[in-house]
């Protein structure tokens, strides 16, 4: 046998066709930018890629401890010290247990109603959903890694966002309690808080600060005004109206059982609400620096307007009534606090002072409401005041957003927070009537809810 005869000419085409098929294959491998973007996790509509600002994340981190801490320990002591020793245990507790429900359905799927985008739900299309609630595309944080960030905070991780907004789910609901101290059962409380922190609290949430429909509009809001105060002090006044009046109010001795730890309980506060409002800010930048300094002056003028206020009353001031003012300058400063500038937050605090005192002393005489710890007229009257007086103060020296502040912007967005947040409650409420109950039994609330609920004694 002979071996085959390779000619020149077959021997070129062989060549000719080796390198067209090396051309092709190279036209069709993947660009270095294509291979890139092909591993690349693919984003949801609030996803952005995470381009990590260092000195932001660490800002973030260290306002998402001082926030948690806001709670626990500072709001369980502040409302613990307020109430009758027999229930002390329980109103700590209650702190406690909101911090657990309200923590873990943000993981579930608050934070996905909150900050995600709308779509189609029911026959309705996504872009009039996402005026109310926001979508459930990370329903359980499905889509949420490491290289992913808030489309409106791409410096941070998404995580770390997620936890720092979720201390705000936390500490919103555990503030309602303080309307209805002493008198609701742990179970009711439980579901609903757990109802309320998904069908009120997420939803205002979104509506303001996730791309919604009073953020739309143009209401300003800094770090919660509307979205935490006004809207947990509105259910705080619904529920206690609902639920009734204390067994002896009006006519038996309900004095703090602990001052000592009402004003640990303040401290705390207003330590963590540094995290608070300056952490709003999301950066240790200039609008974090003036929200810091006007957060420390309202909450100071409050605190002493409050107290003259009291003293010239009642021609005794109390710490029970300077630590009050104190709170009430912090709630107040909250919407305006990276809006306005230092003489503006100043103002803010001289008149919260008197503001919330009168909602905490006389409107509630008057109309003869049992808000326990006066969740309603600190928190709602304040964050109402406050977001009133950030459309009249609110400086573009200080934050270029405030050219578009205007006071009937921010009552309409008022009237529908309290619009929602009340039909909300009220729907949840009656729903836990019929389920688990409401109300401790006169027995119950007479012997205390430490001894009767959790059989432990506060000494």
């Amino acid at each position: 046998m002979t071996a085959p005869v390779v000619t020149v000419a077959h021997a070129a085409a062989v060549t000719a066709e080796a390198a067209a098929s090396e051309s092709v294959a190279a036209s069709e491998a993947p660009t270095p930018v294509e291979a890139a973007e092909a591993e690349a996790p693919k984003l949801l509509a609030h996803q952005a890629p995470l381009e990590l600002d260092g000195a932001a994340s660490s800002f973030v981190f260290l306002s998402t401890a001082l926030v948690l801490m806001m709670t626990l320990p500072g709001l369980a002591l502040f409302y613990g010290g307020m109430v009758r020793k027999k229930n002390v245990i329980a109103t700590v507790t209650q702190s406690v247990a909101v911090s657990c429900v309200a923590g873990l359905l943000w993981y579930v799927v608050g934070y996905s109603i909150s900050f995600g985008v709308g779509s189609d739900l029911f026959g309705v299309p996504g872009e009039t959903v996402n005026k109310f609630i926001g979508g459930f595309d990370t329903f359980l944080l499905k889509g949420v890694t490491k290289e992913t960030a808030f489309s409106l905070a791409p410096g941070l991780p998404e995580m770390l966002w997620i936890s720092y907004q979720m201390t705000f789910a936390i500490i919103t609901p555990a503030l309602i309690t303080g309307a209805f101290a002493e008198r609701i059962k742990l179970s009711g409380l439980i579901l609903f808080m757990a109802l309320w922190s998904v069908f009120v609290y997420a939803p205002i949430c979104h509506q303001v600060w996730g791309g919604g429909y009073m953020g739309g509009m143009g209401v300003l809001d800094f770090a919660g005004g509307a979205v935490v105060h006004v809207n947990s002090g509105v259910a705080g006044l619904v529920a206690a109206i609902f639920l009734g009046r204390r067994k002896g109010y009006g006519t038996e001795e309900m004095a703090p059982n602990n001052l000592i730890f009402v004003m640990i309980g303040c401290s705390l506060l207003f330590v963590g609400w540094i995290g608070f409002n300056a952490g709003s800010a999301w950066a240790p930048d200039g609008i974090g620096a003036a929200a810091l300094l006007n957060t420390l002056l309202a909450a100071l003028a409050a605190g002493l307007s409050w107290k003259l206020v009291e003293w010239t009353i009642r021609r005794k001031p109390s710490l029970l009534g300077i630590l009050s003012g104190i709170v009430a300058g912090l709630v107040a400063i909250t919407p305006a606090a990276g809006f306005v500038n230092p003489t503006g937050a100043l103002i803010i605090g001289l008149l919260a002072g008197p503001f919330c005192y009168i909602f905490a002393s006389w409107v509630k005489k008057l109309l003869g409401y049992d808000d326990s710890l006066d969740a309603f007229g600190i928190h709602g009257a304040g964050g109402f005041l406050g977001a009133i007086l950030t459309g009249v103060f609110a400086d573009p020296a200080i934050n270029s957003l405030s050219e578009g502040a205007n006071v009937m912007t921010q009552l309409y967005g008022l009237l529908f927070t309290i619009a929602w947040s009340a039909v909300g409650t009220f729907i949840i409420l009656i729903i836990c009537k019929f389920t688990t109950g409401l109300r401790v039994s006169e027995a119950d609330e007479e012997l205390g809810l430490d001894s009767a609920l959790h059989d432990e004694v506060h000494h």
